[in-house]
């Protein structure tokens, strides 16, 4: 049940916090670690040394170098901040993403965590299917990063070691981020053949807004290959669609017109 579970740090700064992060993990009986762009390189001769018992977690962990890779094995993504963020996305309380768990069955779900600094970007957010809103003082809502994933990984736990995630005869059949990458990816070339990414300036804020667009829909496999087909033909037809000018009425036909035959 654990092992369905990944914890994803993006662009942490400090080798302790990723150490800490492992020892946390392994505390919960959880097992898989990725980071991207770890700002101090991998391995970090830090993280070892607060990673206490759980160095064997961090010789597994997955180095990446981009979110959109990060996220590509997982069929549902999670992220994490103290704070309400202004984007276009499901903000959930901590009691909403456990019930959330508790209705899912089989499926492999990311949880991501933003760098000690800044928290994530809203390009990284744009990979989530639902923010999570850690509960804290309104005084005062920044969270260590390590403290955040102990917060975490203790509250599933803590459904879990109690039988309060049971099997649930509904599954969530989600296509893997995977594939859902690799539809934008070809989304992104197709719109560049045709120029879309006006004025050029804006392209990465256009990206982003189309992929809240996708991630929010949450796709299953079927409609994954559905949406392949239809942006697969969008590469291949140059016509330009004009979203602005309704099609012209045809002209009603009445049976008093002289020129009409019946």
């Amino acid at each position: 049940m654990k092992n369905k579970f990944g914890f994803i740090l993006i662009k942490p700064q400090l080798g302790e916090n990723i150490g800490a992060s492992a020892r946390a993990l392994k505390n919960f009986g959880f097992k898989n670690l990725l980071i991207t762009n770890p700002r101090d390189g991998w391995p970090n001769i830090k993280a070892k040394a607060t990673s206490v018992g759980a160095f064997d977690i961090l010789k597994k962990t997955k180095v990446l170098n981009s979110t959109k890779f990060a996220v590509k094995d997982f069929d549902l993504i999670f992220s994490f901040s103290a704070r309400k963020r202004d984007i276009n996305k499901k903000h959930i309380s901590m009691i909403k993403f456990l019930k959330i768990l508790k209705s899912l069955k089989s499926n492999k779900i990311g949880l991501m965590f933003g760098p000690e600094a800044s928290g994530l970007s809203n390009y990284d957010l744009s990979f989530s299917n639902y923010i999570v809103q850690i509960p804290s003082s309104t005084k005062f809502k920044s969270f260590n990063l390590s403290h955040s994933v102990f917060l975490v990984c203790y509250e599933i736990f803590k459904i879990n070691n109690y039988k309060l995630l049971k099997q649930s005869s509904f599954t969530k059949n989600l296509g893997k981020k995977g594939k859902l990458t690799q539809l934008l990816t070809l989304l992104e070339s197709n719109l560049e053949r045709i120029n879309f990414f006006k004025p050029p300036e804006k392209k990465n804020s256009m990206i982003t807004n189309i992929n809240n667009l996708f991630y929010r829909m949450e796709p299953n496999d079927k409609e994954l290959r559905i949406l392949a087909s239809l942006i697969g033909s969008l590469g291949k037809n140059k016509k330009k669609l004009n979203w602005h000018l309704p099609p012209k009425p045809s002209k009603p036909i009445s049976i008093n017109d002289k020129k009409t035959k019946i």
